[in-house]
Parts: structure tokens; sequence; C-alpha cells
């Protein structure tokens, strides 16, 4: 077995959520799980199918966002993973919505943060053992940084 670290290409530090699911129905079922939580919703999505003709499968409803997700999807190249792109929205306005999809099994992440995800690759071939999430912790907020993340998520109308 060989480790191996594959950082998510995003040049437009999009969030972006990776997974891992279990059928080649994937791409259909988020994709309409994903319109029909955010109407015009503009996403990308890529799905690793580990079996058969093991194609990188795709959907999505922006022609950018698909080419990112399907880079990045033959990049890591690890059974049955999921990536979607997402512009104009967060995770958190899917996120519960793509969990309730039947076939899917995990969440990586949900992120706009820069991304390492480790794999392990053996003569099979690849699996996801976990993602570096951003940066390591610099210290603990103080009571100034607190009304600032209570102001920032009043301002983008997350909280009241």
């Amino acid at each position: 077995m060989e480790l191996k670290t594959v950082s998510i290409e995003n040049p437009e530090e999009l969030n972006f959520i990776l997974g891992h699911s279990h059928f080649i129905k994937t791409v259909e079922d988020i994709h309409e799980a994903i319109v029909g939580t955010v109407p015009r919703a503009q996403f990308g999505l890529a799905f690793c199918e580990a079996s058969g003709d093991c194609l990188v499968r795709y959907g999505g409803t922006d022609e950018a966002l698909v080419e990112l997700a399907k880079k990045n999807a033959l990049a890591l190249s690890a059974g049955h993973t999921f990536i979607v792109f997402m512009k104009d929205m967060f995770p958190v306005n899917v996120l519960n919505t793509i969990k309730n999809v039947p076939e899917v099994a995990r969440i990586h992440c949900a992120t706009a943060n820069p991304v390492q995800v480790i794999l392990a690759e053996t003569g099979q071939g690849r699996g996801i053992m976990g993602v570096i999430d951003g940066y390591s912790s610099k210290g603990v907020e103080t009571e100034e940084d607190i009304q600032k993340r209570k102001g920032f998520l009043r301002m983008i109308g997350y909280k009241l």
C-alpha cells in the first residue's frame, strides 16, 4: 500500500462537498437533490465509478463547475468518491439534503478552504483515508473575535 496526497484544485476558492457514495445513480440523485433544494443552483458534480467501466460520471448546471468537478474527481480516482462544486450558495444550503440521498455513505468535508486528500493506493485501486481541511489552529478566540464571528453570521443572514 502506498499513501498519496492529492490537493483539491479550487482556484476561485469555491465551496465544495467531498463525499463517498455506493451506486452509479449518485450523479442523478445528487443533482435532483440540489436543484430541488436551491432553485437555480449553480453547481458541478462528478462521481468516480468503482466497478464496470470505472468512469468519472458527471452532471450539474454550470459547465465550468462541471469541468472543475471532473478534473478533481479524475485526480482523486478513488472509487465511489463524489465532489460537488457550487457557486452563490454554501454547503449548509444542501448538505443535509445530500446526506439524505440514499446511496450517500459519508461526507469527508464541506468547505471553501484549501484541502488535501490523503489516499491509500493498492493494486486494486484508491480510497480516501481522510482530508486536511484548511490550516492548523493558531489560538483560542478572544471576546473581540466572538463579536466579529457573531457579526459576520448576522451580516450574511445566517443568524438574526
